[in-house]
């Protein structure tokens, strides 16, 4: 399984791109993570047909840190890569939507896309580490 975290505009805010750096290369130890900016005219989604697209979109369903580890335990099971798409400041494009999955939203607040992004490296470490029996996420 690989895990893509992939996210619309440029990364400016340098402290939240370490913190979702910082856990991206904590969670490779147990999966192959990759994060980086897309550019939404020229993203190829035939490349992830057979992943499991979950966007944050403030409408999506929240969950906690157990049923988000649920979800990337499913997709692990059935050998499916899972892509993470955090939009710019507009969001996700609004013809993507129905690409997805999953709609998940991280809170009913509004956070930067760099601190979203931030937030769900965490979240996708955490995830992986409970999967393994790391106690991290005590």
């Amino acid at each position: 399984m690989r895990v893509y975290l992939y996210f619309i505009g440029k990364p400016r805010e340098p402290h939240a791109n370490a913190i979702a750096q910082e856990f991206i290369k904590r969670a490779n130890r147990w999966a192959d993570c990759q994060m980086r900016e897309i550019d939404p005219r020229r993203f190829e989604w035939s490349r992830y047909a057979g992943a499991l697209k979950v966007f944050l979109d403030p409408q999506g369903r929240q969950m906690d840190s157990a049923h988000f580890a649920q979800l990337i335990e499913r997709s692990e099971s059935t050998a499916r890569d899972i892509l993470f798409l955090v939009g710019g400041h507009d969001g996700i494009p609004a013809s993507w939507k129905s690409q997805a999955d999953v709609l998940l939203s991280l809170s009913a607040m509004t956070f930067p896309h760099e601190l979203a992004r931030a937030m769900l490296a965490e979240q996708i470490y955490r995830a992986l580490a409970s999967l393994r029996g790391h106690p991290y996420p005590r």
